[in-house]
């Protein structure tokens, strides 16, 4: 295989073994059917890349050559442990891929797998989260606030479970969930950190984006896929009016609406009307459907908040989830006054406890009515409540101008 002669910046090498990792790793898992076998031979690979590549220039073809190295190292493997003969003579009867390996992309079908029925669902999203998301075991150990031994055994186990699990894409309506509700957290996580200094990740998203355009690819017609995707592009739209010159959070009311992304709004409002014409009609639809009542207009005087309401009527109904009923909170105060709000967040504390944005909202609506001690008290509690650093200087900042 011919390589380049010219070297390549730390940085530029590094973005490009983790675009390409899972990739790899789901070409390497589909030619062996072994996902935690498969997974120790691909950081091989990348290791030897990452040595290799610097010094003697990177491949014309690096995904494969990362393919070839990690399927040889896992026929090393196979062959060194006597222990798993049988997969050795399974093995064997198989030439590592070579001619096919820059025509297939098994990003998506290494999804699907992650979302396999067999896993949980908290497995499934921390087993997507390491394999196709990029994230550590200690950064999804953190996301969720678990301790990282933890969250490597859920892990493994994960991978256990999933050896021998066919390898295909599969549209069975409950695993289609699955995959939604992962790639719907992927993105979250990534446009808004749960923990740790920055406000986002912007690779996650990205990511989430890109894996969520792929399912719709194959999926054209389902709406739940078409509304989660338009949800995506039309909150990702915000991301350069989100963080000041400093870094610190801007909330929706004060973005600079001339930096939003007119090609993801125009886009994503056009899939939000598809989707939200076509039934049954799903919760990724009706959340794309108040994301584009929120990009469409230019200030934020002018939303149409008494449709929104109405919306988050319908997806309380369709969902119970306790953060709706909070965002329906928000939007009744925004139609019918700060008291109404309040009002409606009476029952929450039953379900969300000592919830942070529970508090931050409390802070919010108080502000509103003009009650600025209680504001600022239920700031201050929603900043201790946060592991987002940019979130909780916020409420901080919050807290002091009203004192």
């Amino acid at each position: 295989m011919r390589t380049c002669t010219t070297s390549e910046p730390d940085d530029q090498l590094e973005d490009l073994l983790r675009e390409l990792t899972p990739q790899v790793l789901g070409a390497v898992v589909r030619w062996s059917g072994d996902f935690a076998a498969a997974e120790d031979a691909v950081q091989e690979a990348l290791l030897a890349a990452a040595t290799a590549w610097p010094r003697d220039g990177r491949p014309d073809k690096p995904k494969a050559w990362l393919i070839q190295t990690a399927s040889r190292r896992f026929v090393d493997e196979v062959r060194q442990e006597q222990a798993r003969r049988r997969r050795e003579e399974r093995a064997m009867l198989r030439e590592v891929p070579r001619g096919e390996v820059e025509e297939y992309d098994d990003t998506l079908r290494l999804l699907f797998l992650c979302c396999h029925p067999a896993l949980t669902p908290a497995s499934a999203i921390a087993l997507t989260l390491r394999a196709v998301g990029g994230l550590t075991t200690a950064e999804i150990a953190t996301a969720y606030l678990v301790p990282e031994a933890t969250m490597a055994q859920r892990i493994s186990r994960a991978k256990q479970k999933l050896k021998g699990a066919s390898f295909e894409l599969d549209a069975d309506p409950d695993r289609l969930r699955n995959v939604l509700h992962v790639l719907y957290l992927m993105f979250n996580e990534g446009y808004t950190s749960s923990s740790g200094p920055e406000l986002r990740r912007g690779d996650l998203s990205a990511e989430a984006i890109r894996l969520t355009r792929a399912v719709h690819a194959q999926l054209p017609a389902d709406g739940q896929v078409t509304g989660l995707l338009a949800l995506m592009l039309l909150t990702d739209a915000r991301r350069a009016a989100r963080t000041g010159v400093s870094g610190e959070l801007v909330p929706l009311a004060d973005q600079n609406r001339a930096l939003w992304d007119r090609d993801y709004i125009t886009e994503g409002v056009a899939l939000a009307i598809e989707a939200f014409g076509t039934p049954p009609l799903g919760e990724y639809q009706i959340q794309a459907a108040i994301a584009a009542l929120h990009d469409e207009v230019d200030r934020a005087e002018d939303t149409d908040w008494p449709q929104i309401l109405a919306l988050y009527g319908l997806l309380e109904d369709l969902s119970g989830n306790p953060m709706v009923k909070l965002n329906r909170a928000i939007a009744a105060a925004m139609v019918d006054g700060p008291d109404a709000g309040l009002k409606l967040l009476e029952p929450l504390d039953a379900e969300l406890a000592d919830h942070y944005r529970l508090a931050a909202t409390r802070g919010h609506l108080y502000e509103m009515r003009g009650d600025r001690a209680a504001a600022a008290e239920y700031f201050r509690t929603a900043a201790r409540g946060t592991t987002s650093l940019p979130e909780r200087d916020y409420l901080m900042t919050k807290a002091a101008s009203l004192n």
